[in-house]
């Protein structure tokens, strides 16, 4: 190894620990709000670690090119806004199941991919801010709620916003894990056996939880993973063969389902550190981030049972403050490109206030609605200016 390897590798270590510190107590809030107990989510999350990690060092070792595998982060949100749903947490298994196949899809079938693309960026865009948006309110709401737990970890993240903003999500889910273990239920023996079980439970297909969960899912971790995490990579000058990335994060999707885990896909938000300039000078050594950022995740799945007894043991309001804290920067980003164009703001509009209504229509939950009810205003307000044209 050479001396300056050293950069690189710490690079994606850091980048693993950021990604799972700042959202793992979201994965975990977004499974057992759909059904799952505390084994089954501990499961989902030992699975997202480990292929994480097996998927990012195969890829980076194969292609010598740093690409940064992540769990769908607004997938997770999606998850808590769209709460129980018809058929349990098996109908929720098949949702990503479905989720997955359709990735794997997207790889081998390129209309497929054309059409997710035709989506206009500013209606997808505000489907997600209506899935981010009650859980970036959850902190004003646990100040309310439980503020001797609440204030410092709001205190926490803007300080380190302030001093050193790439620390301030982790920071803040560190005194959130404080506060739990000072103030919160914790069972007795709780951590006598804090290893990860793997727990397997057979998906169940129900057309609506398919539809209002899977066919969401499925477009939030294109639009807000995928697609984003691709245009990182182009920005530094990276561009790896997009079918095979797809069929991979898909298929583990896929095969994930069982296990408890809804999505593999690419990184968004931490792959700037594993691919920019942060992972050394040298940019035909920056795959090293990459691989180290699979170790990374793989030793980082010893501690999902421990991390599922500690969120369970935390209020639920708490919990989705940490989160929220750590998605108001993809709140304002996702706000931001929605309104950004005013020929699709009437229709942005609509999207993101359907989505963000927590309404459920034929056991289809508002996100689905919000993408169907923008797309149709869109394509009413178009038509006469089509007509007009012709």
């Amino acid at each position: 190894m050479r001396r300056d390897d050293v950069h690189p590798i710490l690079s994606g270590v850091v980048a693993s620990l950021v990604g799972f510190a700042s959202t793992f107590a979201l994965v975990l809030a977004g499974l057992r709000a759909v059904g799952a107990d505390a084994d089954q989510a501990a499961s989902g999350l030992l699975y997202l670690c480990v292929s994480m990690g097996v998927l990012v060092i195969a890829i980076a070792l194969r292609l010598r090119l740093p690409v940064a595998i992540a769990w769908s982060t607004p997938g997770a949100a999606l998850l808590i806004s769209s709460g129980a749903v018809t058929g349990g947490y098996a109908a929720a298994l098949g949702a990503f199941a479905l989720c997955g196949v359709l990735i794997v899809l997207c790889g081998l079938w390129t209309s497929l991919g054309r059409w997710i693309g035709a989506i206009p960026v500013p209606i997808a865009s505000a489907m997600l801010a209506g899935v981010l948006l009650p859980l970036c309110l959850a902190p004003v709401k646990a100040l309310v709620e439980v503020p001797w737990q609440a204030a410092p970890v709001i205190a926490t993240w803007a300080v380190l916003m302030l001093v050193a903003r790439r620390w301030a999500v982790p920071g803040a889910v560190v005194v959130t894990v404080i506060a739990v273990a000072i103030g919160g239920d914790l069972p007795p023996g709780a951590f006598d056996h804090p290893w990860p079980v793997v727990e397997l439970t057979a998906p169940h297909i129900e057309i609506g939880t398919l539809v209002s969960l899977g066919l969401p899912l499925f477009i939030v971790t294109m639009a807000s993973q995928n697609v984003p995490g691709m245009a990182v990579l182009a920005s530094y000058g990276y561009r790896p063969p997009l079918r095979p990335l797809l069929v991979s994060t898909g298929a583990a999707s896929a095969i994930g389902a069982p296990f408890g885990a809804h999505a593999v896909n690419l990184a968004a938000i931490t792959a700037a550190l594993v691919a920019g300039p942060e992972a050394g000078p040298d940019r035909n050594r920056r795959w090293l981030a990459a691989v180290s950022s699979g170790v990374a995740y793989l030793l980082l799945a010893l501690v999902s049972g421990a991390a599922t007894v500690l969120v369970a043991a935390a209020p639920p309001v708490l919990i989705e403050a940490a989160a929220g804290l750590a998605l108001l920067g993809a709140l304002s980003a996702a706000l931001t490109a929605a309104l950004a164009d005013e020929n699709h703001r009437e229709a942005a509009t609509i999207t993101f206030v359907v989505a963000a209504s927590g309404v459920t229509l034929a056991s289809i939950s508002a996100p689905f609605w919000g993408l169907v009810a923008g797309l149709a205003w869109f394509v009413v307000r178009r038509a006469p200016a089509r007509r007009q044209a012709a």
